[in-house]
């Protein structure tokens, strides 16, 4: 399944906020109200199945890239869900979005693909990389790359940087501090509710 290109709005409509999906908000949520499922007894596959699409579409993951973190969670040490959700806040491009350099995920997805970031002096364009506590991401050298972030940076270092991560705004420097926790992570999930929908397929 390829990756979701569509109304954004709709999804959230669906689902609820998702802010790295769209930094937009429903005015209202009592008017949009699902009447196909207002008079029905939801079931728990579908419970679990907007749990796991939740996820998918904050990240901005394929599904075959979703099966294959639960896998790899699920051979690490701890809780499969919170490894879950680790492995996934500290991809480069979520963790670029984080430092409030782009306004969202799929925004900071585009800033790596076109070679705007730069980890520990090496430029890197792969969405996916892996941050680890003591990198440094930087902006790349070039006046298209810093007027770009710098304007992403006045309209959105409003939001609240989480704890794993700080920013030197005169630097224009992110630095990771270590492996985020679970209560930084500001999306509501039932984290394990995806893991359960994905036990059958792991």
């Amino acid at each position: 399944m390829s990756r979701y290109r569509g109304p954004r709005v709709k999804i959230i409509r669906r689902l609820g906020s998702l802010p790295g999906l769209t930094s937009k908000t429903l005015k209202s949520k009592s008017s949009y109200i699902d009447r196909s499922t207002s008079n029905k007894k939801v079931s728990q596959y579908r419970i679990r199945l907007e749990e796991k699409q939740k996820l998918r579409f904050h990240y901005g993951l394929t599904e075959r890239q979703l099966l294959k973190y639960v896998r790899i969670a699920r051979k690490a040490k701890g809780s499969t869900g919170q490894v879950l959700l680790q492995l996934l806040e500290m991809r480069l491009d979520n963790t670029i979005f984080r430092l409030g350099m782009a306004p969202t995920i799929p925004g900071a997805r585009q800033l790596v693909n076109h070679r705007h970031i730069s980890v520990n002096n090496d430029t890197v364009d792969i969405p996916s990389y892996n941050c680890e506590p003591g990198d440094i991401i930087t902006i790349g050298n070039k006046q298209k790359s810093q007027s770009i972030i710098t304007k992403n940076l006045n309209l959105f270092q409003k939001l609240k940087i989480p704890s794993h991560l700080t920013f030197d705004l005169a630097q224009l420097q992110g630095y990771v501090n270590q492996t985020v926790n679970r209560e930084w992570i500001n999306l509501k999930i039932n984290e394990l509710l995806v893991v359960e929908y994905y036990s059958r397929q792991v």
